[in-house]
């Protein structure tokens, strides 16, 4: 259930807000040396001013290479070489894009919700199981259910203040 979390941060981090993070751009991938290649892998991420960020490549052969990846990655970032260094301006956001980012972390925190709930059920399937096969008695049983549906209500609860911390973010202007 922790996973679940700690996925939803990750996938929260790529989403762009107002402010510049190198989380933004660490699910890039870069055409490098005949395969693909972390953005991390083939250059430094830098914030050096609050809306923006640069990559200082680390192969001159490859600045292009990440200035394609970069462009193509739908976040809307159009950056700028200078010699090794790419520069991204981070620009506002729309009112709309605001929404729509919103939307897509909900999306992204039903996702989260639903791996909760698997491993819930999962787990109610083990007990059930071992019920069945008499490793336990049915008063274990319900007990380690009712200990199962607090951890899954506590983990929902950090899902949706996970949420509700990244809508403000977002709307924030």
């Amino acid at each position: 259930m922790q996973g679940a979390v700690d996925v939803l941060q990750k996938e929260f981090g790529g989403l762009r807000t107002g402010r510049a993070s190198v989380s933004l751009l660490e699910p890039i991938v870069v055409d490098a040396y005949g395969s693909q290649m972390p953005i991390t892998q083939v250059g430094t991420l830098g914030v050096p001013e609050p809306r923006m960020l640069t990559v200082q490549v680390w192969d001159k052969s490859l600045v292009k290479a990440v200035e394609k990846a970069v462009r193509d990655s739908g976040l809307g970032l159009n950056p700028s070489v200078d010699g090794q260094l790419l520069r991204m301006p981070i620009p506002t956001l729309t009112e709309e894009r605001r929404v729509e980012l919103t939307k897509i972390a909900g999306r992204y925190t039903e996702e989260a919700r639903v791996s909760v709930r698997n491993v819930r059920r999962h787990a109610m399937e083990e007990l059930k199981r071992a019920e069945k096969n008499s490793d336990i008695s049915k008063d274990e049983m319900h007990d380690y259910s009712n200990e199962i549906q607090e951890l899954t209500d506590t983990y929902i609860k950090k899902l949706d203040e996970a949420f509700a911390n990244k809508e403000s973010e977002i709307l924030q202007v």
